[in-house]
């Protein structure tokens, strides 16, 4: 019996906030919708932004927006994302992360969205998970 919860467990998704740090940093957070990862890449110095859809991708948009609701409302957009081969994926990419990372520490939720739909994130126990990818080696905060 213990051997089989044990394995239901381990095959549901993670639904904890997670930052790693090597040579390029992650900050990543799954739930039944969707994935959303950060990576920051000091040798370039470039951060991306990637969430991928689980029950359906994203239509091209002109822009992708993402609002951030709490104590610390932010909301930004960008005509500057691309879509995976097969649209199941948003990337953004810049040289500067400081406002999405401020509104994912900062706040309760997160909405990433174009003007076709939405996608919700929880942001319970991001905090810590951001701070962290915060200290990333070299990491420069724009």
């Amino acid at each position: 019996m213990r051997i089989a919860l044990l394995s239901l467990i381990l095959a549901t998704p993670a639904t904890a906030w997670e930052a790693t740090v090597g040579s390029i940093c992650t900050l990543s957070h799954d739930t039944e919708q969707a994935e959303i990862l950060l990576t920051y890449d000091p040798a370039q110095p470039l951060y991306t932004l990637t969430i991928t859809r689980k029950d359906g991708g994203w239509t091209q948009t002109p822009w992708f927006a993402m609002r951030f609701d709490g104590p610390n409302p932010i909301e930004i957009a960008t005509p500057r994302h691309v879509l995976s081969g097969n649209a199941a994926a948003l990337t953004v990419t810049d040289t500067g992360f400081g406002n999405v990372l401020d509104g994912l520490e900062y706040n309760q939720t997160a909405y990433a969205f174009t003007q076709d739909g939405s996608t919700e994130f929880p942001l319970d126990g991001a905090a810590p998970q951001v701070r962290i990818f915060r200290d990333c080696a070299g990491a420069q905060l724009s």
